[in-house]
């Protein structure tokens, strides 16, 4: 049978999976995190060292460390535990545009965004799939949040990234480079067409409400309660609400450090002067700087 271990990294509301066949052991890790303190420059592995503990513990083979997309709100762990646990990092093949407007916005170096070791080990496209112990994973293609996301779909489990939210936290926002609120409905109607009892696994849970933490429910309960889309919305009525809404949204508090490493699956830069590490940000002006 698959079995699902989840992981809650709460300083970025994250919700991360060690996915594995319980009779080969043969494991995937599915959005991953590192520690990391915007303020202090402060960057830390114990969320994902908890994920090794587990790993160890219960004697798991990773196969794959997988990202949904490349995240805008965390820094990803994916580099950290393949130097650790061995695997292969994967994500969708939209990552390449990904890369591409990010190097231009930063100003990166093409050494900053490859290198001898590839970031990432494969490039999912749509409809591919990979065997997981006596499992077969399905890749699907799932854009609008952003233009590389993908979900992972084994079993009757479906990883769904920020395609969707729970139920009462609705969608994520389609306003960064790539992003489209209409592509996405057709991404979310891609995944309510999956079977009724198919379970969607959430990447993130912000606790509407300060209600406890829930990263799960079937496709038949998002097609009925989603508050932004569900069998009740058509495409205009979403595109209007989600447009609107992301327009009063401030960008993710942790967005120019976690993209400009996470399209590098988490490796960090190059070491410079003195050892130390560096990541850009980017300054805009307002009014008259003296």
């Amino acid at each position: 049978m698959i079995s699902i271990k989840t992981f809650f990294h709460q300083a970025s509301s994250t919700i991360s999976y060690v996915v594995y066949d319980a009779q080969t052991l043969d494991a995937m890790i599915i959005d991953s995190a590192l520690d990391y303190t915007a303020h202090s420059g402060k960057l830390w592995t114990e969320f994902a060292d908890q994920q090794i503990d587990f790993i160890k513990e219960n004697k798991l083979n990773i196969q794959w460390i997988l990202e949904t997309h490349a995240h805008a709100d965390h820094i990803s762990a994916a580099h950290y535990l393949r130097a650790k646990l061995k695997g292969k990092i994967a994500a969708g093949s939209g990552i390449k545009k990904v890369q591409k407007t990010f190097i231009e916005f930063f100003n990166l170096s093409t050494d900053e965004t490859t290198g001898p070791e590839p970031h990432f080990d494969k490039l999912f496209e749509d409809g591919d799939s990979f065997m997981l112990g006596s499992y077969k994973v399905s890749v699907l293609s799932t854009p609008g949040h952003t233009n590389d996301s993908v979900t992972y779909f084994v079993d009757d489990n479906a990883f769904v990234g920020d395609t969707l939210f729970m139920p009462d936290g609705g969608t994520a926002r389609c306003d960064f480079p790539g992003g489209s609120a209409s592509v996405l409905f057709e991404s979310i109607k891609r995944l309510h067409d999956l079977p009724r009892q198919t379970k969607l696994w959430m990447c993130h849970d912000y606790q509407p409400a300060g209600r406890e933490l829930k990263y799960q429910c079937t496709v038949e309960q998002s097609r009925a309660h989603n508050i932004h889309v569900n069998k009740n919305v058509s495409c205009d009525d979403f595109v209007r609400l989600r447009e609107s809404r992301d327009k009063t949204l401030d960008v993710p508090r942790l967005l120019y450090p976690a993209v400009q490493l996470n399209i590098s699956a988490g490796r960090l830069p190059k070491k410079e002067g003195k050892g130390r590490r560096y990541i850009k940000q980017p300054l805009f002006f307002v009014g008259e700087i003296l």
